[in-house]
């Protein structure tokens, strides 16, 4: 997860599947703290079970804003067209993608 100055970026990749579910809730719990709108990056996601798609509707139901998904693979949006989750999530095409700025880390310099 990715914090930036009016967005939260979560970014994934591979297989997204039961053995990421721990991984998958805690940034579902960091990304709703941040308060921030949220966005998946899912270009390199390779497969998504069950799992991945109750992901994302548990933060599209969970955000205080809707959640955007960009760069949907053809296996993903398969997937979200089947289980009609993609009407909970705004699913955006490349060319509308905007530019993401990383907010950097509070950094206390030790003397």
């Amino acid at each position: 997860m990715i914090v930036g100055a009016d967005t939260t970026r979560i970014v994934l990749s591979g297989e997204v599947d039961a053995d990421l579910g721990p991984e998958l809730h805690e940034a579902t719990t960091e990304a709703e703290n941040a308060g921030l709108p949220i966005e998946v990056d899912a270009h390199h996601v390779t497969f998504m079970d069950s799992s991945g798609v109750a992901f994302l509707a548990r933060l599209s139901i969970r955000s205080q804003h809707r959640v955007r998904l960009l760069r949907v693979p053809p296996t993903v949006r398969f997937l979200l067209e089947v289980t009609r989750i993609g009407e909970l999530l705004d699913v955006v095409e490349e060319s509308d993608e905007r530019e993401f700025q990383p907010v950097a880390p509070d950094v206390t310099p030790t003397p």
